[in-house]
């Protein structure tokens, strides 16, 4: 694993306001897939084409415990309109949109994700190649999806991931499933998940939290990534610390960049989005893929 140097400036508002100019410009086009997952089950999709951007490798985002692809909000736009890429995003079965899961998944779910759902989704969509971009643990599953494509994947990027279960991510669980003890907290959710809400929350604090998930960890994924990676974390993140970034970046075995952003929590895509932004967008451009 070679480590890049970190090229980039700690105020990004001048980047800001391109991305702004941009998007007024030529907002990308936006249209909803229906996909088929796991199964025969119907998974919800979203994508977004900026003009020309069928030519590159599209970006696809994979959400995190909670989220879906409302939750993405205006980032998936704004990550086309920034890497001229289109983005596809889709909530996993259980989740947003998608058809209702009962069960609560295995604890080789985010192998199962990245290594049978991924590759399925982009032959639907009739693309060879892909960037894979997760969030949380999505990172993870986007990992395992870049080690099980292999060359077909142009370059991986992890925001918040987890490479392994430590105190901290487990306090900072326990802590979210006392808040949602509270019928408000719960509400919203269901504003994204609908009747699925409890299940969402279920699904992730009651596999996080169980003894027999207290062995995960992504190195044998990451062991197997050849791409270049780009590892982007809070340093405050409430559910894993700077530590969970340095082992994915280390452990990956193409070049990787790491980037530990002071005083952002675990959502550097809405607490930093314009440095986050620039970070991924002059990365692809330097990571070379172009097809």
């Amino acid at each position: 694993m070679k480590m890049a140097p970190n090229p980039y400036p700690a105020s990004a508002s001048s980047y800001e306001n391109r991305i702004r100019q941009g998007n007024e410009a030529s907002a990308p086009a936006v249209r909803d897939l229906p996909l088929a997952g796991p199964g025969g089950v119907v998974l919800h999709g979203r994508l977004w084409q900026p003009q020309g951007g069928a030519a590159r490798a599209p970006i696809v985002l994979l959400h995190d415990s909670l989220g879906c692809v409302a939750l993405w909000r205006d980032f998936p736009a704004q990550l086309s309109a920034a890497t001229g890429r289109e983005v596809l995003a889709y909530d996993r079965w259980g989740f947003g949109r998608s058809d209702a899961r009962t069960g609560l998944p295995g604890t080789g779910f985010v192998r199962e994700e990245g290594e049978q759902v991924v590759p399925r989704l982009l032959a639907q969509c009739g693309r060879e190649r892909a960037v894979l971009l997760g969030h949380s643990v999505g990172g993870g599953m986007a990992a395992f999806a870049a080690a099980h494509l292999g060359s077909a994947c142009e370059a991986l990027v992890t925001v918040s991931a987890q490479c392994y279960v430590e105190e901290r991510t487990l306090d900072g669980i326990r802590a979210a499933e006392a808040a949602f003890a509270d019928e408000a907290e719960l509400d919203r959710l269901r504003k994204y998940h609908g009747d699925k809400a409890r299940w969402v929350l279920d699904a992730w604090t009651r596999t996080w939290l169980s003894p027999a998930f207290a062995d995960y960890s992504l190195e044998p994924a990451l062991a197997r990534v050849h791409c270049p990676t780009l590892v982007i974390h809070g340093a405050e993140d409430e559910y894993g610390s700077p530590q969970q970034a340095g082992r994915i970046a280390a452990s990956v075995r193409g070049p990787a960049e790491l980037a530990v952003l002071p005083g952002c929590h675990h959502l550097p895509h809405r607490e930093r989005a314009a440095e986050v932004l620039e970070r991924i967008a002059a990365f692809l451009a330097r990571s070379g893929s172009q097809a």
